[in-house]
């Protein structure tokens, strides 16, 4: 079978990084490390490899036991100098004067991210992708703060959240409440997950659409009439009936109350009236209907009669051979917009507003005029965002430059597990830059990884 490997980082320069390879899949990736040894000149200690993004721990298996099949492709790590951790002990006196104090391993406070991110365009921008709120608190150095700490804060709320539930659970795996929490806090992370993804593969799904109006005339009265398929018969306001002078033409008969989302009140039907629509005049009748919040909704008993036609490719109604453009935005009334604006909202990734009603993503607030453009410096830094309330936090990707005392290197930080510690150092890392990695990333193995890479 065919394979590839991809050679993810090194510590070395190498002739080629991605390399193509015939193997059997009852062959070990130990006999596989050999191959890469002849085709690029680094020895078999130094290559370290992830499938699917998870370090592969025993390379003494076959192919098929790990799980790799035809087309997989692999990532390879290079590592063949010592780690910090194992030529610190000779030079930790002459550098005993630029180690950190006892919260190096903390996040980076809020201002020197604020900093970071100004001074980096391509960071801002991708800030600016991933969590719109905070890159435009960038400018207000206490507005930055208090949403970065907001975004902590609940973060850590959530996480002792999870961990009373399962602790609960542990204790009496039986416990009905304790089951249904754990299943709605699990049910709320798919929730984020998938409209996250939504935003970053289908972006427009979030945009507001622009509603079909077209220019029409009723009893010689000019009136922007809204067009819609959906309608089953045409709709107009008390107001335009009164601007139109056919209030005195209404059948009161037919009045009463429209139940669908939410109730209206019918007043009656105007049974016939003129209707210019482009070229033509048409003979419509109407149904005079409160709290629609439209002057004339077109409805499909027009639409049908007349054998229009909505043409989205070309933006027209078509009717017969004459074509009535669809308004612009900034031609459409206003008030429909106006109740949008006013809708409920929720809570999306990277602390966006998206409407309850309409599924649109709020506007906000631009950066500050103060906020600086300055060119990418070209550090290399990123920074990963996450949903307000969702497992994660905002991170650096800098690896911190000084080592703390050496007995902090020996024990795991709380909520790093060692088996998390075990899974980053087999990939040639030292300890204590597994344990900063996995701080950063709340205990994400893989984005522990991604960020030491």
């Amino acid at each position: 079978m065919r394979i590839s490997v991809s050679v993810a980082a090194s510590d070395v320069q190498v002739q080629q990084d991605f390399i193509p390879l015939e193997v059997f899949p009852d062959m070990s990736l130990e006999a596989v490390k050999g191959f890469i040894q002849d085709e690029i000149n680094v020895p078999a200690t130094a290559q370290h490899f992830l499938h699917n993004g998870q370090p592969v721990a025993n390379t003494a298996q076959t192919l098929t036991a790990l799980g790799i099949s035809d087309g997989d492709v692999l990532s390879l790590v290079i590592r063949t100098q010592p780690t910090q951790s194992q030529q610190r002990p000779q030079n930790a006196r002459p550098n005993a004067q630029r180690r950190p104090g006892p919260g190096s391993n903390a996040l980076p406070d809020a201002e020197t991210l604020r900093l970071q991110i100004l001074n980096d365009a391509g960071l801002m921008a991708d800030v600016q992708n991933r969590d719109p709120e905070l890159a435009h608190a960038t400018g207000d150095a206490e507005r930055f703060k208090r949403i970065f700490d907001n975004r902590q804060q609940q973060h850590v709320e959530s996480q002792k959240e999870k961990e009373q539930m399962m602790a609960l659970l542990d204790s009496d795996p039986f416990n009905a409440d304790a089951q249904a929490k754990i299943e709605e806090i699990i049910r709320q992370e798919r929730v984020m997950e998938n409209m996250k993804k939504a935003l970053e593969d289908n972006p427009e799904s979030f945009g507001r659409v622009i509603m079909l109006y077209i220019d029409v005339t009723v009893n010689n009265t000019p009136i922007k009439a809204f067009v819609d398929s959906g309608a089953q018969t045409t709709i107009m306001s008390p107001e335009a009936a009164e601007r139109c002078g056919i209030m005195r033409l209404i059948d009161r008969r037919y009045g009463g109350i429209a139940r669908g989302v939410g109730t209206a009140k019918i007043l009656g039907r105007v049974h016939s009236a003129d209707i210019q629509i482009g070229q033509f005049n048409l003979a419509s009748s109407f149904t005079v209907m409160e709290g629609k919040g439209v002057d004339l909704l077109l409805g499909l008993d027009m639409l049908k009669r007349h054998q229009m036609c909505i043409d989205l490719k070309d933006n027209v109604l078509r009717i017969q051979t004459d074509t009535i453009p669809f308004l612009s935005e900034n031609e459409t009334p206003k008030d429909f917009e106006a109740a949008m604006d006013d809708e409920a909202t929720v809570k999306g990734p990277g602390g966006t507003e998206i409407g309850a009603t309409s599924g649109t993503v709020k506007p906000t607030a631009g950066p500050s005029s103060s906020a600086p453009t300055q060119p990418s410096t070209g550090s290399g830094s990123r920074i990963q965002t996450h949903p307000q309330g969702s497992a994660g936090n905002v991170l650096s990707q800098q690896r911190p430059a000084q080592q703390p005392a050496p007995q902090a290197q020996q024990s795991a930080a709380p909520g790093v597990s060692e088996q998390s510690i075990a899974q980053v150092t087999e990939l040639g890392f030292s300890r204590q830059e597994a344990i900063t990695a996995l701080q950063q990333a709340q205990g994400n193995v893989e984005l522990a990884i991604s960020l030491l890479l």
